[in-house]
């Protein structure tokens, strides 16, 4: 009988969320590589963590239509662009290789050019989990890092249930109405068995 893993215990949800990210070999370098640079308050977040237990759920390739593999940190000690630009080179070195790109982005940032590219503006991010939970889907809000020891540690504020359910489902705290909509088209055509809940 096949298991409903939206409906077990939040703990056997991790084991299967870990489960399918340890399927997609490009995720686990990312991971063992961002790991080395030590970055304060670091999670690789997003679209390369759900899209990969969409493509496990769905019997694709488990590395299938993800398109990056968005790293994030989080240091206010210094907002200046060359201070990002520096870490940002610097991974450019430790992720080469790879067959995507990893974007790597410092949150305690985002305030100073998120009004410009989206049209609203940003209030500033007190941590990388923070911004976690503005992005535009409640399924997308996921973090996971490697710690000391080789432990995972996995941020879900809103659970995993949906996203192995393959549910996207608005996040309309932050994010524009337009940027989810034009992400769940893209998601509905790489996943067509996904559920897309409407904005509010």
């Amino acid at each position: 009988m096949r298991v409903d893993i939206a409906r077990l215990p939040i703990d056997e949800q991790v084991e299967h969320f870990r489960a399918a990210l340890s399927r997609n070999h490009t995720l686990g370098e990312v991971l063992a590589r961002a790991a080395g640079l030590d970055l304060p308050g670091w999670y690789l977040v997003a679209g390369c963590l759900y899209q990969t237990v969409w493509n496990v759920a769905t019997g694709q390739p488990p590395e299938a239509g993800i398109l990056d593999y968005d790293l994030a940190y989080f240091d206010a000690a210094d907002l200046s662009w060359e201070a990002e630009d520096t870490v940002i080179r610097a991974g450019h070195d430790v992720f080469g290789g790879l067959p995507v790109p990893v974007q790597i982005r410092n949150q305690a940032r985002v305030h100073l050019w998120y009004e410009p590219k989206f049209g609203v503006p940003c209030p500033p991010h007190e941590s990388t989990e923070a911004a976690i939970d503005t992005f535009e889907a409640t399924t997308a809000c996921l973090g996971v890092r490697l710690e000391p020891g080789g432990r995972w540690r996995v941020y879900a504020p809103h659970g995993l249930a949906d996203v192995f359910s393959l549910v996207a489902r608005p996040n309309p705290v932050l994010a524009p109405r337009g940027v989810y909509e034009a992400k769940t088209r893209r998601w509905r055509q790489q996943w067509p068995a996904l559920t897309v809940l409407p904005w509010p």
